[in-house]
């Protein structure tokens, strides 16, 4: 999706703008501006945590800071530019994850949950993000940093680093949406019952659907699917590592 949309319907695209990284549109003629960027961008996300990116309207955003919606595009082109600055002030900047006696993989299952906690303390994060059409800011890239340096510690080439990076953000993403999708469901648990009930009526077709559901493994509330699925990525990268350093081994 290459627009949002104003406050009357019309289309507004990104102006390339980038004010995450302090490169906003040139000052115009006028009094001071006496909001910054960050103060509009902290409650417009708050108007988001609390009701959806779709209640985050320039209007509204106005309304909370006391000025009219025409002053905030002093600051914002377009509401997209909000929304881009929004995305990189919700995590802030990284944790440092320094070198320590913990190994890179332990630290880096640390970073994977901070990730995490991101989407959840913020629903609209993951929409945000996947209809974005500008570049990330500082405080968001500081996250790929911090996880690209701990892989540098476990010997992977550059290439083999960020494939190893867009598997671990792609896993926190996906069970973001995952856990996004189910609070949309009024009861987990009579979804598992309802969906179980059709399954046993044809358990010659779906024998394994039937098996793993009937389980009540699916209900489970915490992140124990989580880190199964990271631990399984982590612990592949390492056999990787390994059979790599073994083969070299031999041919010395």
């Amino acid at each position: 999706m290459k627009e949002l949309m104003r406050q009357d319907g019309s289309e507004t695209r990104s102006s390339g703008h980038n004010l995450a990284w302090g490169r906003g549109p040139a000052p115009s003629r006028g009094p001071r501006p006496a909001l910054s960027p960050t103060q509009i961008a902290r409650v417009a996300i708050q108007i988001a945590d609390a009701d959806g990116l779709e209640s985050m309207t320039m209007k509204r955003v106005a309304q909370e800071l006391g000025v009219t919606t025409m002053a905030l595009y002093r600051y914002f082109p377009g509401k997209a530019d909000l929304v881009g600055l929004m995305i990189d002030s919700a995590g802030e900047s990284a944790p440092p994850f320094r070198k320590s006696s913990s190994p890179w993989h332990k630290r880096l299952k640390l970073w994977a949950h901070s990730c995490l906690s991101i989407y959840r303390e913020h629903p609209w994060f993951l929409e945000a993000t996947s209809a974005r059409h500008n570049l990330m800011g500082p405080n968001e890239l500081s996250w790929m940093e911090a996880a690209l340096k701990m892989l540098a510690e476990s010997g992977l080439s550059p290439k083999e680093r960020h494939y190893a990076f867009l598997a671990i953000i792609g896993h926190v993403r996906g069970y973001a949406t995952f856990k996004e999708m189910g609070k949309h469901i009024a009861s987990d648990q009579q979804w598992v019952q309802d969906l179980l009930y059709y399954l046993r009526t044809e358990a010659d077709r779906f024998p394994e659907s039937l098996e793993v559901l009937g389980s009540d493994t699916s209900t489970e509330t915490s992140d124990i699917a989580f880190d199964f699925g990271l631990d399984c990525i982590l612990t592949g990268i390492r056999a990787k590592i390994r059979k790599r350093s073994a083969r070299s081994h031999r041919l010395i």
